[in-house]
């Protein structure tokens, strides 16, 4: 293939507009935010389930302690009836008297019982409500986090894509200015060459790969026409002579 030394050249500034593009692309794949918005997003997720399973057990054990609260009050009331009925004078019978005593010592032994399970359930509710407004502490923080992170990111975003869109803009100007099957070659390496279809032979060496022609190929570089587009031999990208190549 031939092409004007000059629109060789031409094909480097396409390249550096290229991998402009690309750069810009991996910084945005790669912007630190990114990784905190995810991480931390996953956190909140985390901790959202917590509070799910907390509140679910703090409904469950605050139904238990107003049932606890109930039966102490039906016990409560039981005790003050009976407790009146002794009182009264009106039973004689000491059988009776007796039974009711008895019931009434039941009733107490039942009543401290379920006053103490009533007083482990409060404490635990008070628990399970502080670790609920601790977990709500911490998703509040790391919330916060994602609010920065994500008004960072938003902020990098517009820097890149407004570089990427100018870089785009030039390259749109300057494809036409290049022969057609110059620029399908060059696409054709680029798309298998991890973006690099085109090099500049620099002082000897291939700045596609990076590696110094050898004294066979330095010189048949050297010996083709000045319009003879040029392939490395190590990496097939095309090789562009300039006054620092050192032939």
């Amino acid at each position: 293939m031939k092409a004007d030394p000059a629109i060789q050249r031409r094909l480097l500034d396409l390249q550096a507009l290229d991998s402009g593009v690309d750069r810009q692309a991996a910084r945005r794949r790669g912007l630190p935010e990114l990784a905190v918005i995810s991480e931390r997003g996953t956190a909140l997720a985390a901790l959202d389930d917590e509070v799910v399973g907390v509140r679910t057990e703090l409904d469950d054990v605050t139904r238990a302690q107003r049932r606890l609260e109930n039966e102490i009050e039906l016990v409560r009331t039981r005790s003050e009836r009976d407790t009146q009925r002794l009182e009264s004078g009106a039973m004689t019978n000491s059988r009776e008297l007796e039974n009711l005593q008895s019931e009434l010592a039941s009733l107490a032994r039942r009543q401290g019982v379920l006053e103490d399970e009533a007083l482990e359930k409060m404490e635990a509710v008070e628990a399970l409500e502080a670790r609920i407004a601790e977990v709500a502490r911490r998703r509040d923080d790391l919330a916060a986090e994602v609010d920065a992170a994500t008004t960072s990111r938003d902020k990098a975003f517009a820097e890149i894509d407004a570089e990427t869109a100018r870089l785009r803009q030039q390259r749109e100007a300057l494809v036409p200015q290049l022969p057609g099957g110059l620029i399908t070659l060059y696409e054709r390496i680029r798309a298998s060459s991890g973006g690099v279809g085109a090099a500049a032979l620099v002082r000897r060496r291939c700045e596609g790969c990076h590696l110094e022609l050898s004294g066979g190929d330095l010189r048949a570089v050297a010996a083709a026409p000045a319009d003879e587009v040029v392939r490395c031999e190590e990496c097939q990208r095309i090789l562009v002579r300039t006054p620092e190549s050192g032939l």
